[in-house]
């Protein structure tokens, strides 16, 4: 009860300022300590009310750590835990357009999505633990970062990082678990919110217009060069002068099938 009417809370206030809003900060309460997002609202307008959509109807609530990958990423937004063992899916939103102006770099928060898919994010999220911006700046047209851990909140995501994970296949192939060993995982212990890395909730702690006057996130500048594995473009505009040269061949087997019926 607590949680709705501080949630109900904080929209009103994120409503007072939407219109002047560049910049929201998010609290999230885990078990392992809370951290702040400071969200790019105006330069991840789609990308950020996606997140804030999530935020607002309290799906958010009771999510997981589903995947970590060590010295690479945390990723969330995926399952919730609500007493069972079995995980229950975030029901997803419609997709949100891809939106990849800033660079995976440590620290910041971005929207995973289908391979081969751009624009595919729906509600997962992850953070970047490390320099990501070799791979995720230009992998799948790049990966959309609209916020960054503020303060100390790297710590928690640190502490997530140096977890044992454990794979229980299909999306729980990296779980980080605390107070869990490989033994109990042999002998079938349930998983349960005392080994989990659980959200509790996240909730808007500031929509003021001046959130984001200290951030400076760098820019993704590899979206748009020629990754090393890909062939370089043809010369001379590529895609028009193929298809002329193509007509041109066809018009003249044409000419001299024509040439070749009438002898």
């Amino acid at each position: 009860m607590l949680n709705k009417l501080y949630r109900l809370t904080a929209l009103s206030v994120a409503l007072v300022f939407s219109s002047l809003a560049q910049a929201t900060v998010v609290q999230f309460q885990t078990v392992l300590g809370p951290f702040e997002i400071n969200l790019y609202d105006e330069r991840m307008p789609a990308t950020v009310a996606n997140f804030l959509d999530y935020v607002n109807s309290g799906a958010y609530d009771n999510v997981i750590v589903h995947r970590a990958v060590s010295n690479f990423v945390v990723q969330g937004g995926g399952f919730t835990y609500d007493g069972t063992p079995t995980f229950v899916s975030v029901p997803a939103n419609a997709p949100v357009v891809n939106e990849p102006e800033f660079s995976n770099r440590r620290g910041t928060v971005a929207m995973a999505k289908l391979p081969g898919d751009p624009n595919s994010a729906t509600s997962e999220w992850f953070i970047n633990l490390s320099n990501n911006s070799v791979n995720l700046d230009v992998q799948n047209s790049g990966f959309s970062v609209f916020g960054e851990v503020v303060g100390n909140g790297m710590d928690v995501i640190d502490a997530v990082n140096n977890l044992t994970l454990f794979n229980f296949g299909g999306g729980l192939t990296s779980l980080p678990l605390r107070d869990y060993t490989v033994q109990n995982q042999t002998d079938g212990v349930e998983v349960t919110d005392q080994h989990l890395v659980l959200v509790t909730a996240v909730v808007i702690t500031d929509a003021a217009t001046d959130t984001a006057a200290n951030l400076s996130p760098v820019e993704n500048t590899l979206i748009d060069q020629v990754t090393p594995s890909a062939p370089p473009p043809p010369p001379g505009g590529g895609g028009s002068t193929s298809l002329e040269f193509l007509l041109m061949l066809g018009l003249l087997y044409f000419i001299r099938r024509r040439a070749n019926l009438a002898s």
